[in-house]
């Protein structure tokens, strides 16, 4: 059954351009932002070995170029997900070829030199470029001297090169200088973030999001992180035979102190519930609680309730339900 998510979106960038003469970018993938997709990571505005992102929050690491549109899980990557070029430009470079393997994988290759994995580079004239990384191996379909459409297919979201989650990293730059999209006046001799960006360089208003639940289920056990992370352990049905009912949630964008409130309930009330407090910033996260029994569950529909609480005000939350057969 359907998943449904509900999260506060925190502050709304501008999107007419800096300055006239300036780029303005499209979004970069095809997916809806806040639906089937999320950003994970920012431009890191902090100069020195600290790190925030354009509003002063988390969700960046140090020395980090670029915006990360990210999947919820490696699963979704297979649809396919086309990568866009975010403005008319020619195709400078590309690389293509290198396997999809997140780099906590065991089997994970050295990428030293190559971070970026499969992807391109688009000139877009009067000094502007953008960058795209860790694109699908195979799916890119332009070449170098090719000119580009805004809002072009380049190829496909992938996994390749120096990442842990199916993404596509853009870095916008001006004269070979890094230029944060959502926030193009920041100084790099100083902190520039800001709680009230007023200025950005993408064409239509891009939310800002600090926290969202990716995914919520209920497994017969409690489910390997790697698994949830590759999306292959949310289900519709399990038999009433299971040895245990547990409800999970992923999530991203963690705070020291949240809450993540965890609820199972059936046919007859609640079968399970935990409040889970972070007691440190995660870029992704989950948990899970649950119930076993030694007898056969009552049939019937099942729903996994998980919420992230911030400061007493529910700042994310999402549902899933599953059917109990025989």
């Amino acid at each position: 059954m359907r998943s449904v998510l509900t999260s506060l979106l925190s502050i709304l960038s501008l999107a007419s351009p800096a300055l006239a003469g300036d780029i303005r970018l499209s979004q970069p993938i095809d997916c809806t932002l806040g639906s089937d997709c999320y950003i994970q990571n920012y431009v890191d505005t902090d100069p020195s070995s600290a790190a925030q992102d354009f509003t002063c929050g988390a969700l960046t690491y140090n020395g980090h170029k670029g915006v990360d549109f990210a999947l919820p899980t490696q699963a979704d990557m297979l649809k396919p997900v086309n990568v866009l070029a975010s403005a008319a430009g020619r195709v400078v470079a590309t690389r293509d070829g290198m396997a999809d393997i997140s780099q906590k994988s065991p089997n994970a290759p050295n990428v030293s030199g190559v971070e970026c994995g499969n992807g391109l580079v688009l000139d877009h004239g009067g000094g502007w470029t953008t960058q795209y990384c860790h694109m699908k191996r195979g799916s890119l379909i332009v070449k170098q001297g090719d000119q580009i459409e805004r809002g072009a297919p380049l190829g496909q979201v992938g996994l390749s090169g120096r990442t842990e989650f199916p993404h596509v990293h853009i870095v916008a730059r001006k004269d070979g200088k890094v230029i944060d999209p959502f926030n193009p006046f920041a100084s790099k001799t100083s902190n520039a973030c800001t709680t009230t960006p007023t200025d950005s360089l993408w064409d239509q208003p891009i939310a800002y999001q600090s926290t969202s639940l990716l995914q919520v289920g209920i497994a017969s056990s409690e489910p390997e992180y790697a698994a949830i992370k590759a999306g292959t352990v949310l289900v519709d049905s399990l038999p009433v035979s299971s040895p245990a009912l547990v409800v999970y949630g992923f999530a991203f964008g963690g705070q020291t102190n949240d809450i993540m409130r965890l609820t199972l309930r059936g046919p007859k009330g609640i079968v399970a519930q935990r409040d889970v407090t972070s007691t440190k910033n995660q870029a992704q996260f989950f948990n899970a609680t649950g119930r076993k029994s030694s007898q056969s569950w009552p049939e019937g529909t099942y729903e996994a309730q998980v919420e992230i609480e911030r400061n007493g005000i529910v700042i994310s939350s999402m549902s899933h339900q599953i059917d109990l057969i025989p």
